[in-house]
């Protein structure tokens, strides 16, 4: 029989205590704030303004994105997957004392990193109210996980 953390059957081992919506959002606004540094400096080597002002749809909008905006799309994926995954968490996760782990509260693998983090792009639906998606799913799941989690089996909660 495999032990789950936390489960009754660990007596000395301390029960996962899940994050809400509060430090997540701090989390986000730390890392977003790193994020946006990054990309003003890819801005100014490449001379992009980090906007893309072709029009049309969006396969001619990336035909027409110069290495600039490109990176400026792909850094952010790339953070938090490679963070999540070599430390399960980015740096505003870290100064808040939150990390991510699997259900029975392992490290992540590279693959749950992947799956979780490529799936932020749901969170933003509707566009126009970035994260409503992933806020309403945090607030109706006991184990507080937004889609990325649930499909990679993951959860974010207190450091210990």
């Amino acid at each position: 029989m495999r032990l789950q953390y936390g489960s009754p059957y660990q007596a000395d081992a301390p029960a996962l205590e899940y994050v809400g919506i509060g430090r997540r959002l701090l989390a986000i606004i730390i890392d977003g704030l790193i994020l946006l540094i990054v990309n003003r400096i890819i801005g100014i080597v490449f001379h992009s303004g980090g906007a893309i002002t072709v029009a049309g749809d969006a396969a001619t909008r990336l035909a027409h994105m110069g290495p600039g905006a490109a990176l400026q799309i792909i850094i952010p994926f790339v953070y938090y997957i490679i963070m999540e995954a070599m430390q399960g968490a980015t740096v505003g996760k870290m100064a808040l004392g939150i990390r991510v782990v699997k259900l029975d509260g392992s490290p992540i693998s590279w693959r749950e990193s992947i799956v979780r983090n490529l799936l932020r792009i749901l969170d933003h639906i509707p566009y126009f109210i970035p994260y409503l998606l992933g806020a309403s799913l945090i607030w109706s799941s006991p184990t507080k996980q937004r889609l990325g989690d649930r499909i990679a089996n993951t959860v974010v909660v207190r450091r210990r």
